[in-house]
């Protein structure tokens, strides 16, 4: 095992919500090296806590307890619905702590109020964190100084990839392109291995094919220098096969709808945090 950052011997890490994305920072935190007696887990649903506990063997609990005060970071990874209830819950037993909060569209100034704290930062992260590579955008609250952003950012690596956001209010936008953004490529290698089967390929070919093709490119696409539009046109010889699939595209208008299918997701994201947020 790793041994432990100097900076987090002393800490003691709780999440409320046990689901994929508590799993996900969870099992980062346990191979870097932090120990299970500081790790604990909030998670309403029997199911999940036996899953928690063979798999992580960290102490998991159905409602908050006392021992919730030794937090000195709690992550929230509930959903947005039912915050609100979860924080009445657990805040007197976290004053003291830092708060970092996962679910989706629950803006601050709620989480806040709910947990009458102001050493809030926001994450919006994505499923890719499963296995070490995440993008999660980052807002913290002025109160959550650099001490408490860097306990953050200790937290978050362990998933992958981070950036920090000024404003709040663009984590609507991180929610629509990479929050949701995971989905949209599997969306498109549903389509692809679709189309690999209805050619001729077998399921396992297409989904070969397909799921190394977005692998390549992505890596492709992160080393290079130049912008995917300068990339995309040095694989598209005016005649060939690559554009004619891309001038199909363009006559059914796929770009916008796509643009458009993102800005439903970032309005659903802030209809989220006006429905369920403080009140």
């Amino acid at each position: 095992m790793n041994t432990p950052h100097p900076d987090t011997r002393n800490e003691h890490i709780a999440f409320i919500g046990g689901g994929n994305m508590a799993s996900a920072i969870l099992g980062g935190l346990l191979r870097q090296g932090l120990p299970a007696s500081q790790i604990q887990v909030v998670e309403p649903f029997a199911e999940q806590r036996a899953r928690l506990q063979q798999q992580f063997q960290v102490a998991v609990s159905e409602t908050p307890q006392a021992s919730l005060s030794r937090a000195t970071l709690v992550v929230w990874a509930v959903k947005p619905q039912t915050f609100k209830e979860a924080a009445a819950q657990a805040c007197p037993h976290t004053a003291g702590a830092l708060h970092l909060s996962v679910a989706a569209g629950i803006r601050s100034s709620s989480i806040a109020q709910w947990l009458g704290t102001e050493r809030i930062v926001r994450a919006m992260p994505n499923t890719p964190a499963l296995v070490g590579k995440g993008m999660t955008a980052l807002f913290a609250r002025p109160a959550a100084a650099a001490p408490d952003q860097r306990a953050v950012e200790r937290v978050i690596q362990t998933t992958g990839d981070y950036l920090w956001l000024s404003q709040e209010e663009q984590l609507d936008a991180v929610t629509a392109l990479s929050g949701s953004g995971p989905a949209y490529v599997f969306y498109f290698m549903e389509a692809m291995i679709q189309a690999g089967l209805d050619m001729g390929l077998s399921r396992e070919q297409a989904r070969k094919l397909a799921i190394g093709t977005f692998v390549g490119a992505s890596a492709l696409a992160k080393d290079a220098e130049e912008p995917p539009e300068v990339l995309r046109a040095r694989v598209t010889s005016k005649g060939g096969t690559t554009y004619a699939a891309l001038s199909a595209m363009e006559a059914d208008d796929i770009k916008p709808r796509f643009i458009r299918a993102m800005q439903a997701a970032r309005q659903r994201a802030g209809e989220l945090g006006d429905e369920f947020g403080a009140g």
